[in-house]
């Protein structure tokens, strides 16, 4: 189903809340509950224990905001996909950090690139297709991670009460559902690693 018109202003929602962008700890710190449901093991580098290493590997974050996780990586050739209008400096710092940013709406991704890795983590409630946007995923992917909301109801820049069915069905595989209370994220969720239609047996 397209909710072009809801989109719009579901992103605009998103705007506003993001604000400045100048305080995010909040989201930073939910991020990392997030990161450990999608298989990431951290590291301490002697000066924060918040570092992942990918070793090499490139990724995609589909909306990966104004703050991915990729700042937390080492060893990345990374990319995040939004099509949500942050301020300026938070590309510059994704260009400082060498990190590549394309404002792009997950459902217009090609598969003219291929990636290790796709990310996607509590994006697709404000999407305006999410089945397109795990199909793309699927098609430029050889590992996908995910963590997302589920049956959470829709409301204000959350267009989709995704259910552990649908994204099962979408993904093509069966994520685990549980309830999580960890750095201030609270409730119910859909998390796991799926094959991408690249996936090589290693």
């Amino acid at each position: 189903m397209n909710h072009e018109h809801e989109w719009g202003e579901a992103t605009v929602w998103e705007k506003n809340w993001w604000g400045n962008c100048c305080n995010t700890f909040g989201e930073e710190f939910k991020q990392l509950a997030y990161a450990d449901k999608m298989g990431l093991k951290s590291y301490h580098n002697g000066k924060s224990p918040f570092n992942f290493n990918l070793q090499g590997k490139t990724v995609l974050d589909i909306g990966g905001g104004p703050c991915s996780l990729l700042l937390k990586c080492i060893n990345v050739s990374g990319t995040v996909a939004d099509p949500c209008d942050y301020p300026q400096w938070t590309i510059d710092r994704y260009n400082t950090a060498g990190i590549a940013s394309i404002k792009i709406k997950g459902e217009d991704l090609s598969s003219t690139a291929t990636y290790d890795e796709v990310w996607l983590y509590n994006v697709l409630q404000h999407t305006d297709d999410p089945s397109l946007i795990l199909k793309n995923a699927r098609a430029i992917s050889k590992l996908i991670r995910i963590f997302e909301w589920v049956n959470t109801g829709v409301s204000d820049g959350h267009l989709h009460d995704l259910t552990k069915e649908n994204l099962d069905l979408w993904l093509g595989g069966e994520g685990q559902v549980g309830y999580i209370e960890q750095n201030t994220a609270v409730g119910k969720c859909y998390f796991g690693i799926f094959l991408g239609d690249n996936y090589e047996n290693p």
